[in-house]
């Protein structure tokens, strides 16, 4: 499919643009990582634990930060934006500690801002199991004929419920709509649960040593991903096509965690994985605009070499389109709707694609035209170096001329010349 057929935009000629645009982006990321002390990493690499939590009605985050400062929890709290939902972060320490750590995070949220249980089980705390070891006696005494299967069906139900609505049952009527839940098992379960105004929907602990050591890995994950680009690159083109592409990927991929500085966003592992198929995306981007570089560079051999990118990228201008848009629609799409979890990698999807796409072209490109005219450069001057030699030499005076001798003079007469002798007769 051709969206664009025999166009000729000058793309090289609007490169300072974008190649200014670069500079300030990673300028601007630097001096954010700089001032921050580095990238903002997640639990997966600094290590600690992450306790999400959803309220009924969210209290102010002063308030819930107040509440774990006075039990010493030295506490990370974080809203999500269009969510009754906090994420509270612990820092590193030892395994034992967090686990100890997370239970008092639940602990002093359900006293602080719960409900008191009455002897009831907390709907929104417990497990299917729980549940139904909790209802199996009263539903018997109930007169509410329902075999174990049955019954755990039932909870498990109810669990998806939960799931489904944020992790948190407002009221127990809205189980009606449950299957299994009939009028006398929903009266029962009124008579032996409750409904908590808060409940934990996630929970993650990864240990300080784990933490470091997933750290260094994406970090070589990431470098070997370019090295091995870069000698695949130089073996398939030449060196300097390896070369301009790793720049380009480096690029794209200083900028992007830039860009999470700037925002103020975690790196996760998600987003490792992201910035990896990144570094695969725009490499292979921009050795489909390097090809076709080639290969034309085979056919019009006379033609200089900007011009020649400019076809080229033109050539390939509708798959670029195609490949970049739909993909960038993909992303966007995940970054909108795919939720928190997602929000990381989608982040990081959006701004590499749009990133990666224009540096194949406005930062490669002039890479291969610098080197280009650099090569020039040197050769010029040797070529035209015995022609300036000879230039600069002063001409010799012409030898004088030699007096003319009486015509039939019998006498001989000697004349210098250029240092030699002449006879003239």
């Amino acid at each position: 499919m051709e969206l664009f057929r025999n166009t000729n935009f000058d793309f090289l000629g609007k490169k300072w643009p974008f190649i200014i645009l670069s500079l300030i982006l990673t300028a601007a990321g630097l001096v954010s990582l700089a001032v921050r002390g580095g990238p903002r990493y997640g639990i997966d690499f600094r290590g600690g634990a992450l306790v999400t939590v959803t309220f009924a009605q969210r209290p102010p985050v002063d308030k819930v930060r107040a509440v774990l400062d006075a039990k010493g929890l030295n506490a990370d709290v974080q809203e999500i934006q269009g969510k009754q939902d906090d994420i509270i972060g612990i820092e590193q320490r030892e395994d034992k500690a967090l686990q100890a750590a997370r239970q008092t995070i639940v602990d002093s949220l359900t006293a602080a801002f719960g409900q008191p249980a009455n002897g009831k089980l907390n709907i929104n705390g417990a497990g299917a199991s729980a549940l139904a070891d909790r209802l199996r006696v009263p539903l018997q005494q109930a007169s509410v004929s329902m075999t174990d299967p049955q019954l755990n069906d039932m909870a498990n139900a109810v669990m998806d419920y939960r799931k489904q609505h944020s992790g948190l049952i407002r009221n127990l009527d809205d189980l009606r709509s449950v299957a299994g839940v009939t009028p006398k098992v929903l009266e029962v379960l009124k008579q032996q649960t409750y409904p908590d105004t808060l409940a934990i929907v996630a929970t993650e602990v990864v240990g300080p040593k784990i933490g470091a050591e997933l750290q260094r890995k994406a970090v070589l994950a990431v470098l070997y991903a370019l090295g091995g680009m870069l000698v695949y690159i130089a073996f398939r083109f030449e060196w300097i096509y390896g070369l301009a592409a790793v720049i380009a990927v480096f690029h794209d991929t200083i900028i992007t965690i830039g860009l999470f500085s700037l925002f103020n966003k975690e790196i996760s592992l998600t987003v490792v994985a992201a910035l990896l198929t990144l570094v695969g995306y725009s490499m292979n981007d921009t050795i489909v605009t390097f090809d076709r570089v080639r290969e034309n560079l085979k056919i019009m051999r006379r033609e200089k070499l900007e011009p020649l990118i400019n076809l080229s990228v033109n050539q390939t201008l509708s798959r670029t389109v195609l490949t970049s848009g739909l993909t960038l629609l993909t992303a966007l799409a995940l970054f909108l709707f795919g939720g928190q979890v997602l929000n990381g990698f989608s982040f990081a999807l959006v701004c590499g694609i749009i990133v990666g796409t224009y540096s194949s072209v406005f930062v490669a490109s002039p890479i291969l035209i610098f080197w280009h005219n650099f090569l020039e450069s040197r050769k010029h001057p040797s070529a035209t170096a015995p022609a300036a030699a000879k230039s600069t030499v002063a001409p010799k005076a012409p030898a004088p001329a030699a007096p003319k001798s009486p015509a039939g003079s019998p006498k001989a007469s000697k004349q210098n010349v250029r240092g030699g002798t002449a006879k003239v007769k």
